[in-house]
């Protein structure tokens, strides 16, 4: 009587590393409170190549010389905006859509944006934005702010290979956007253009420390 020996193989499927497991330096998610931390640099509000300063059109986004709007942040950054797209997602959040010019409206689930600044004990202080910036002729604060996870679109790698297309936030280092001046960024707020054509802008000198020191970028995603 032969006897047949029945070997069953077991294939164990190994879940991909996705960027958000492992994220890159200066970014980490806490998903106990819901929020993703950046780490920030107060940025010049002038620079050297520019002849004058320019209002905010842009909280957070890559320094000069590889930021396309290096002039008129609040704060620098060297995270890939794409990692921080991978991180709200991580926290359930899905992208909705990114407006550009006139007549358009950002789209997507909310997030609450905030700086940390540290004060005199080593503590960490949270400001809304609406503290940090300010009209430096009326010396007023801007109307409250409500920040939205658009996403970015896909733009060309090259000009010459439009069907090459990358996340477009990750070309400019465009991170947090106040106006629909550009689509290739992560948030937008509910500005329209209407807006930008009279909030000008620019950093409430009492309230951030010096250029160049060490702050956080908070992104808290709200409970369901």
């Amino acid at each position: 009587m032969k006897r047949w020996l029945v070997v069953t193989l077991l294939v164990l499927s190994v879940p991909t590393v996705m960027a958000q497991d492992k994220p890159s330096a200066g970014l980490k998610v806490d998903p106990a409170r819901r929020q993703v931390i950046i780490d920030a640099k107060v940025a010049p509000r002038q620079l050297p190549h520019l002849d004058k300063v320019y209002p905010i059109e842009l909280i957070a986004g890559w320094p000069h010389p590889k930021g396309k709007k290096a002039h008129e942040i609040v704060v620098s950054v060297e995270v890939m905006p794409s990692e921080v797209h991978k991180a709200l997602e991580q926290l359930g959040l899905k992208p909705g859509k990114p407006a550009k010019g006139e007549g358009t409206k950002a789209e997507g689930p909310v997030v609450h944006v905030y700086l940390e600044v540290p004060d005199a004990a080593g503590e960490f202080k949270r400001l809304p934005l609406e503290k940090v910036l300010w009209d430096p002729k009326t010396k007023k604060a801007p109307p409250k702010m409500t920040f939205l996870f658009t996403g970015s679109v896909l733009s060309p790698r090259d000009p010459s290979k439009p069907e090459d297309k990358v996340y477009g936030a990750d070309l400019t280092g465009s991170l947090i956007c106040l106006f629909p001046v550009t689509d290739e960024v992560v948030l937008q707020t509910t500005w329209t253009m209407k807006e930008e054509k009279f909030l000008k802008l620019d950093v409430n000198p009492d309230v951030l420390p010096k250029v160049g020191s060490s702050v956080r970028l908070v992104l808290e995603v709200p409970s369901p």
